[in-house]
This record gives C-alpha cells, structure tokens and sequence, in this order.
C-alpha cells in the first residue's frame, strides 16, 4: 500500500536539507493550501507545490 502523508524526514531525503528546513516547508505548503495545523500535507500537494514529478518523488521515499 502507498503512502499518502508525507513527513520531514521524507522531505530531508529528497532535498538534503535539515530536519528544521523540512518542518519549515511544511508549513509554508499548509499556510499556501489554507490548511488548518492538524491537517497533514500529501505527498501529491508537495510534488504541485515544489514542481516534481510525483514518480520520482514516490521512489525516493521507499519504506
């Protein structure tokens, strides 16, 4: 089964950057999507809002 959330650590594998720069994102995409704090963020919303491609994305968050 696919996973739908994405997580910091997700986001630190894929960028390279730090723990703190990832949550920081995070935010930055649910203030962008108008999203409440309890809300969680898909990978989907990521990919549109960084411009990638989900495919790849999807493959580099392996569990």
């Amino acid at each position: 089964m696919k996973r739908v959330v994405i997580y910091p650590k997700d986001i630190m594998a894929i960028t390279g950057k730090s723990e703190r720069y990832s949550r920081y994102l995070i935010q930055r995409i649910k203030k962008h999507l108008n999203k409440q704090n309890h809300q969680l963020v898909s990978i989907n919303e990521f990919c549109t809002y960084m411009g990638l491609e989900i495919d790849e994305v999807e493959a580099s968050i392996i569990e």
